[in-house]
């Protein structure tokens, strides 16, 4: 019962958005976060299914039990696995059973559909057999690539070799391939679970979407750098960061959540990672003068955000709309703090911006204002191959969502800085370019022939005279080396006058 009494708790909560429902889920410290989470986010995803069944079968009433404990042992009883309980509880459900049934039934007959997912709102469904892929990224502190594949083959996996197009994503049974946009990601067919698996256990593989291996991918800090992760937990794209880096350099990593940093930490050491340095602390509250931290050169930055990227926790149509707005705005304001923060460290090269958001307003928006606040960054263009680009005006980032591009939706903008030095040597070489363009070329006259360089200089000189009769060799070399004190001092006379 306490895997029911959990779910309908971090219902509850989410549903009065206290947080996100994946850092509820990890808040919560239960001993099986897959179980868990799997049978919210479906709760959640079939609520207003659930919540007409429950109310056209009196079922509170008749049993007492509130709305989102109700929700979750009707999900498992009807469209899970079956109730994992026992008990009074149990046999409440089961006295109940065939009403809740047949009310299901009613509705799909009403409908005229055969599948549960067709009772979901139009926002919510997924076309049949378009379940995203699993992705799984080789941890390359522990293994290799080539090594973790002939691993899998070895257990009964069928490699089918490098995927060229989004189509070869699509897998069945026990075939997988090699991602065609990261190098060190292997991708499955949807579902497939690895949580028992050797290579999982042992921290060789990581269970990561591909969008949110992106982030750091992108970034990509050198061994050796000084690396800051600004809002960390759980930890997945700090421990690929380590990986980026070859676990040489200083990997600063903050959360504000104690708990969640101490599941990262767990996660780290599984891994392998060596290089990081957790605080529980503000990001906002870090000093980017400090000596600590004043030499960061990259900085990931994924802060809190709505969510609405993940398949499992699409917007609600019936949702109050003024207060996600409302949301939504606050979460923006906060992103664009964070942002701001983030460019003020003194010696940053390069910053990227990620979300699990599709809103414009929490990605674009908060990049433009950014940019327009900080002249002194500007935006990388990111793969161009990938198929699915930022909103204008900022085609230079990345969105990513599960028809385009086959995973979660996600945003990702990577800021580079420069200088006003850099820009104005570019200006010049354009102007210069240009004036070259548009000047005809003619022939060399002595008026606009290259100036020689002194060495040439001198040397044409010596060729060229002639030493006059009756003058000795050592004369003449006193004559020339006189002539050329001479020439010098003129040129150096002209030099000064010029400036």
């Amino acid at each position: 019962m306490a895997l029911y009494m959990k779910a309908a708790e971090i219902l509850q909560k989410a549903e009065r958005k206290q947080a996100a429902l994946k850092t509820l889920v990890y808040d919560s410290k239960f001993a099986n976060i897959k179980q868990l989470f799997a049978l919210v986010c479906e709760t959640q995803k079939f609520s207003s299914v659930l919540q007409e069944i429950i109310e056209a079968t009196r079922l509170l009433k008749l049993t007492r039990l509130k709305m989102p404990l109700a929700q979750v042992l009707v999900y498992d009883l009807l469209m899970g696995q079956g109730l994992k309980c026992g008990g009074s509880w149990k046999a409440v459900m089961m006295k109940h059973r065939s009403r809740l049934q047949a009310e299901l039934a009613r509705m799909k007959v009403k409908q005229k559909v055969s599948r549960n997912e067709d009772l979901l709102p139009a926002n919510l469904q997924q076309p049949h057999g378009d379940q995203l892929p699993r992705y799984v990224r080789v941890n390359t502190l522990k293994t290799t690539v080539e090594d973790a594949v002939d691993y899998l083959k070895r257990d009964g996996f069928s490699y089918l070799g490098q995927a060229c197009r989004l189509e070869d994503l699509s897998l069945k049974d026990r075939h997988f391939v090699r991602d065609l946009h990261l190098p060190e990601l292997l991708v499955f067919p949807p579902k497939t679970d690895f949580h028992d698996h050797f290579l999982y256990k042992a921290g060789h593989i990581i269970l990561q979407d591909k969008a949110s291996c992106l982030p750091a991918f992108l970034l990509h800090p050198p061994p050796g750098s000084q690396v800051l992760d600004a809002c960390a937990a759980p930890g997945n794209k700090t421990s690929h960061l380590a990986a980026v880096m070859k676990n040489r350099g200083r990997l600063f990593a903050f959360d504000l959540d104690a708990k969640r940093l101490a599941t990262m930490s767990t996660l780290l050491l599984r891994a392998g990672v060596t290089c990081q340095q957790l605080a529980n602390q503000d990001f906002l509250k870090v000093d980017p003068d400090g000596p600590q931290y004043r030499d960061v050169e990259f900085i990931l930055l994924d802060p809190s955000c709505s969510g609405s990227g993940m398949v499992c926790l699409r917007d609600n149509s019936s949702a109050d709309q003024d207060k996600e707005k409302a949301r939504l705005s606050s979460l923006a304001s906060f992103q664009l703090r964070c942002l701001n923060h983030g460019l003020r460290f003194p010696r940053l090269k390069r910053l990227v911006y990620s979300t699990c958001s599709i809103h414009r307003q929490e990605n674009e928006d908060v990049v433009a204002a950014c940019l327009q606040q900080n002249p002194s960054f500007r935006l990388v263009p990111l793969l161009a191959q990938w198929p699915e680009r930022g909103l204008d005006p900022l085609p230079q980032c990345l969105r990513a969502d599960p028809t385009k591009t086959r995973t979660h939706g996600f945003f990702v903008a990577l800021l580079e800085k420069h200088s006003e030095a850099e820009d104005g040597k570019q200006e010049a070489a354009v102007q210069i370019s240009e004036q070259e363009e548009a000047t005809p070329h003619s022939p060399p006259t002595s008026e606009n022939k290259p100036a020689a360089s002194e060495d040439e200089s001198e040397a044409s000189e010596m060729e060229e005279t002639p030493t006059p009769a009756g003058e000795t060799d050592v004369t003449a070399s006193k004559k020339r080396r006189r002539k050329r004190k001479k020439k010098k001092k003129n040129a150096a006379a002209v030099t000064f006058k010029a400036v």
